[in-house]
């Protein structure tokens, strides 16, 4: 049977072990590994020394014969690890970044973690724990537009100023259409949810026909007012103007934010407002819904009452839209806007520098 080294300290190395061995802010590693060398110093044998130390007889073994070989040098650093080196993990590192980053597969429009793995010659792993380390999703990709509105900085400082300081004895009313929402039917019931599994729809649906919701979110309460009608012309605008009109107190001017939809426009419209001095449009600039906060409300009525919706009629989905329109009115809650012109001007412009001075691949 092969038995352990015998250790013989000195009484500096002995001092230096008690040390690392009570130290609080000595690494847990060595604190065990001085303990090992102390009781083995001992005489104590290696399975005794695994038990009272609640570890390995290999661990025990391995720190008592680097000590043996190299003394307090020995236990002090690391053991070397198998694995690729260091350096080489970080240059491979930097080269999957910078891949991601710059180039795209030639036959596809983003990497995978295997087809750039195989085309740096690494693993799939590799190149996971690079993405995550470095919050890289290369099949995710998120929309937007930036306005090329040549008004857009006078447009943006109006609406926001209206947002952060409305003006007294007024309302604001963010108003748009939500145009073609569809009456689908199932062709057959889903399943329903249950631990474990979430709820299923058919892929396949009946079309039974459309309508366009009319909304306008009034700002400081969060009542809303909104209509249905099958169509959305100038007309059907108008219609909803003196939905408008009839629904706030006469006393109030009405500040309603609206987009560049050509139907806010049309000189009717426009004849109808001036009859009406009440009234003061704003335009929100051009590709900027996100400007206008009745598409949030918009949102929340797709999420949680259309997308997943079950409807046999136009009628049927009328009542729906009618029936969240009650509920929210019933506890009216309205969108709080809180980023400044400034900082809005700023995220674009850097937005504008990426976007036109990269050169594209």
């Amino acid at each position: 049977m092969k038995s352990a080294r015998q250790i013989t300290l000195t009484d500096e190395e002995r001092t230096t072990l008690v040390r690392w061995s009570r130290g609080r802010r000595t690494p847990s590693r060595l604190v065990l590994r001085a303990k090992i060398v102390l009781l083995a110093a001992n005489g104590i044998l290696n399975k005794d020394i695994a038990r009272k130390l609640k570890t390995a007889p290999k661990t025990v073994s391995l720190w008592r014969t680097r000590f043996a070989d190299q003394r307090l040098a020995g236990i002090e650093k690391d053991a070397p690890r198998g694995g690729r080196h260091a350096k080489s993990r970080e240059k491979m590192a930097r080269r999957i970044i910078e891949k991601t980053t710059q180039e795209t597969p030639p036959h596809a429009t983003h990497w995978s973690t295997r087809t750039l793995a195989k085309a740096l010659g690494t693993s799939p792993a590799m190149v996971q724990r690079v993405w995550k380390a470095n919050e890289l999703k290369p099949h995710l990709t998120r929309n937007f537009k930036l306005s090329n509105d040549r008004h857009f900085v006078e447009k943006l400082v109006d609406v926001v100023g209206l947002y952060l300081n409305p003006p007294e004895h007024a309302l604001v009313l963010c108003a748009d259409e939500k145009t073609s929402i569809q009456a689908l039917d199932r062709t057959q019931r889903g399943l329903p949810i249950h631990p474990g599994r979430c709820g299923t729809m058919t892929h396949d649906y009946k079309r039974n026909g459309t309508t366009t919701l009319f909304a306008a979110l009034e700002l400081a309460e969060g009542r809303l007012i909104g209509t249905c009608m099958s169509k959305h012309r100038h007309q059907e605008w108008i219609k909803f103007l003196k939905l408008i009109d009839a629904e706030t107190p006469a006393e109030l001017d009405l500040h309603l934010i609206v987009d560049n939809y050509a139907t806010h426009k049309h000189p009717k419209v426009q004849s109808w407002l001036k009859r009406h001095r009440r009234f003061h449009v704003h335009f929100i600039p051009t590709s900027s819904s996100w400007l206008n906060l009745v598409e949030r409300w918009f949102r929340e009525i797709t999420d949680k009452r259309l997308r997943r919706g079950t409807f046999r009629s136009v009628a049927q989905l009328i009542d729906a839209i009618a029936a969240f329109i009650k509920e929210h009115n019933d506890n009216p809650q309205s969108y709080v806007w809180t980023a400044k012109v400034e900082d809005i001007l700023a995220k674009i412009e850097r937005a504008r520098n990426i976007l036109y001075k990269t050169p594209t691949a």
